[in-house]
């Protein structure tokens, strides 16, 4: 029996619950784009987004119910991501 066979209801207060918390989190990456925290501040905005695309994934793309090679095509996705961000900074950094 595949996962596409079993049933999983997400109840609606779970979206919303999500949503404010997307919303919530939004705010936090304004205020601290705002605030002048030096090199620090790229790296707060980066865990922030991080936090919410795993949600977004997790929740409204609904991974977290999916069979194991999604899972794992989207941690290949993740660090290339996480590659390509770490040589970008490390040119930057020495340039």
């Amino acid at each position: 029996m595949s996962n596409h066979d079993k049933q999983h209801i997400t109840p609606y207060s779970m979206y919303v619950i999500v949503w404010l918390g997307l919303l919530a989190l939004t705010t936090i990456t304004v205020t601290v784009a705002g605030i002048s925290l030096g090199k620090i501040t790229i790296f707060i905005a980066l865990a922030i987004a991080a936090i919410k695309s795993a949600l977004v994934i997790n929740i409204f793309m609904h991974i977290k119910f999916e069979e194991a090679i999604f899972k794992v095509f989207l941690l290949v996705s993740g660090m290339t991501l996480l590659v390509i961000f770490v040589l970008t900074f490390v040119d930057f950094t020495y340039r």
